[in-house]
């Protein structure tokens, strides 16, 4: 009888194990997901479907250039700014290197590498940092620090 207990507590907490890694991993493939549908999204040239991926909230935090934006609205604006303004081109994004860990079922760090090509020839690229968050809509980054290589 002893041996059956402590033989069903090992199955339990190995079955559970399991399930706390697939759910992981699911949340890594969905933090990708969103990755990856913000790279087709500026590479459409659409910055309203690129920022799907950030909470629409005016409690989003990005980081950039010594620079920060509060908010889902800055953000935007910056991105508009430095990228649809006059003389000003998106080029095609590329993100490489990603590393996820999720810190909980609704939390998770990312980090990365980003790569721009320019119509000129030019490649700008740097790293970047994000914090995502799961949602009811599903995951959003609520904090994004990119820096730009010298």
């Amino acid at each position: 009888m002893r041996h059956s207990a402590i033989l069903t507590v090992l199955i339990l907490s190995f079955s559970l194990a399991m399930l706390g890694q697939d759910a992981g991993n699911n949340s890594k493939a969905a933090i990708e997901q969103v990755l990856r549908t913000q790279a087709e999204a500026w590479n459409r040239h659409n910055l309203d479907s690129f920022m799907t991926g950030y909470w629409k909230s005016p409690e989003l935090t990005f980081f950039s250039g010594g620079e920060v934006a509060s908010g889902w609205q800055a953000a935007l604006d910056r991105y508009r700014k430095r990228y649809q303004g006059e003389g000003r081109e998106m080029g095609t994004l590329d993100f490489s290197e990603l590393q996820i860990e999720t810190s909980s079922p609704d939390s998770a760090f990312v980090r990365g590498r980003w790569h721009l090509t320019m119509a000129d020839g030019k490649t700008p690229h740097g790293l970047f940092t994000l914090i995502f968050r799961r949602f009811s809509g599903g995951w959003k980054i609520v904090h994004d620090h990119t820096s730009a290589a010298d």
